[in-house]
């Protein structure tokens, strides 16, 4: 049987202090814990080691015996392992205590499996208020909540507010101007609560954008279709168009074709996390062929096309 070096399995001295002993049990007890390492089979055996480690070394009547027998391992060897060994009288025989201890399994420990030489030494090694350390007053940070979030592209445009419900909670959140389709924000402490003092989990929230009737986003920048008359497209003129910031005029250039683009600076949406900066909106010039002509109308559309020459 091979020995357990306990003060190593913790990483720390065999001058460690109890505080010390608890603080390095707890950090990696946190590493190797097997909610963060799930269906790691090695973390998981050194998740138990850690807990072996600390159960013999967290109480200093269960540490001093284990001094005591590292310092005569030896002897224990010779003494014949294999052949069963009773700590109790072992522990008479070099000058140790009395008492007589009560045996204790892993069952005892809430089904933890020990190793076999925890259980030869320390099976029958504990007194009666010994318990496996319970891993859930481990400190460790709470559990990370998502959800699905859909606005409207106005609201990505403007920032908005919004009520979340999780689980019996209800929680307001702020989506900041400028959001992205697909973005992932987080929204600090709003997860599940930490235990031992550890801070509470994150809410992380997938924003999608609901499709917009006018407008169609590229990265920051925004595009639209505005049909123009033919005769405001050919001698130029003003024109209404929606914007993110209302209805607004613009000035339709003469002799414009037909898919001509329009940039309007400063006009498009905002640059997420940064101040007073944003696309631009680009106008797609829709020409507008005029229907059901009246004699005059198209007699004088003839006329142009004989100036024109156009058969």
């Amino acid at each position: 049987m091979e020995y357990k070096d306990y003060y190593k399995v913790l990483g720390v001295s065999k001058n460690a202090t109890q505080d010390e002993i608890k603080k390095s049990y707890r950090k990696l007890a946190i590493k190797y814990h097997p909610d963060k390492n799930q269906g790691d089979k090695a973390s998981e055996e050194r998740f138990k080691e850690i807990g072996e480690a600390y159960e013999v070394l967290k109480d200093p009547e269960t540490r001093k015996k284990y001094d005591k027998l590292g310092a005569n391992w030896k002897q224990y060897e010779q003494a014949g392992a294999e052949g069963g060994f009773d700590y109790n009288q072992w522990a008479q025989q070099q000058g140790g205590e009395r008492r007589s201890y009560k045996q204790y399994s892993g069952a005892d420990f809430e089904g933890t499996d020990f190793s076999d030489f925890f259980n030869a030494f320390f099976g029958g090694g504990f007194g009666g208020g010994a318990h496996y350390a319970d891993m859930r007053d481990i400190p460790r940070k709470g559990q990370d909540y998502q959800a699905d979030l859909t606005i409207s592209l106005a609201d990505a445009y403007r920032g908005s507010e919004a009520m979340l419900s999780i689980g019996d909670d209800k929680i307001k959140v702020t989506i900041p101007a400028g959001v992205r389709n697909g973005q992932v924000l987080r929204v600090k402490g709003k997860g599940g609560q930490g235990t031992g003092g550890q801070q509470s989990g994150h809410l992380y929230m997938k924003i999608e954008i609901r499709k917009d009737p006018i407008f169609t986003r590229k990265k920051n920048d925004l595009h639209c279709d505005v049909n123009v008359p033919l005769y405001t497209a050919v001698l130029g003129g003003k024109r209404a168009i929606k914007s993110m910031k209302g209805t607004m005029n613009i000035t339709i250039p003469k002799e414009s074709q037909n898919g001509r683009v329009l940039r309007l600076k400063k006009l498009g949406m905002p640059v997420f996390g940064k101040k007073d900066e944003y696309g631009d909106l680009y106008i797609h010039i829709i020409v507008e062929i005029p229907q059901k002509l009246s004699d005059e109308e198209r007699s004088l559309f003839k006329k142009l096309a004989t100036l024109r020459n156009v058969s």
